[in-house]
């Protein structure tokens, strides 16, 4: 437990969208591709590592960008939950810094905690409340993401932002996907004063850890 008194953490079950209730194709589903985790994943995972990437515990102030609850669910091939796997993500702040010593151009947002992770429900379900990425120099806006099971990495990929056309022909890790690029293309939709996005994550045969 952390030495904070605890905020309430997002469940997975209510108020993005009609997650549970997506369909579960029998047939194969197209696979997320995989992606560079890139240079700025933590050194060191920070005290609070929730779900929750915008209210740090011990802090009053929540961090500065547009808010963005972002979820989906975690898929085998097959269609079927990948339950039970952590699920991790990391993006820079408002302002493009990363909390990371090598990324340090400017003070990072002390609000704003850079680095989250939830596990997936049995139904395949996460749920994370962030911000809405932004460019910095070199990247358009994305967020990172990773699948673990255990000590076994099952994915790590990169989410972009549909409607940063521009933005995302000049990134040479997005042009690098090819058509492929869609299947890591959120659209975000209006929620209130911030956004919403739905991001299936579906991994490859060899992708889902093996119980037991």
């Amino acid at each position: 437990m952390h030495r904070y008194a605890r905020r309430r953490v997002l469940g997975t079950g209510a108020g993005l969208m009609s997650i549970a209730a997506l369909p579960a194709c029998a047939a194969d589903l197209l696979t997320t591709p995989a992606q560079t985790e890139g240079p700025f994943y933590p050194l060191d995972l920070p005290l609070d590592d929730d779900n929750d990437l915008v209210q740090v515990a011990g802090r009053a102030e929540r961090a500065t960008g547009t808010l963005l609850d972002l979820g989906g669910r975690v898929l085998g091939a097959d269609g079927r939950p990948a339950g039970g796997l952590r699920v991790e993500i990391w993006q820079c702040d408002a302002g493009g810094v990363y909390h990371h010593p090598g990324a340090r151009r400017a003070p990072a947002d002390p609000n704003f905690q850079g680095f989250g992770h939830t596990v997936a429900g049995a139904d395949g379900t996460y749920r994370f409340r962030t911000i809405v990425p932004v460019a910095y120099p070199g990247r358009t806006p994305h967020i990172h993401v990773k699948v673990l099971g255990g000590d076994v990495e099952a994915l790590t990929t990169q989410l972009y932002v549909a409607g940063n056309a521009e933005q995302n022909r000049r990134d040479g890790l997005y042009r690098s996907l090819g058509r492929a690029a869609e299947l890591v293309t959120v659209a975000l939709q209006p929620d209130g004063d911030g956004r919403r996005a739905l991001f299936d994550i579906v991994l490859g045969p060899d992708g889902v850890p093996k119980s037991g």
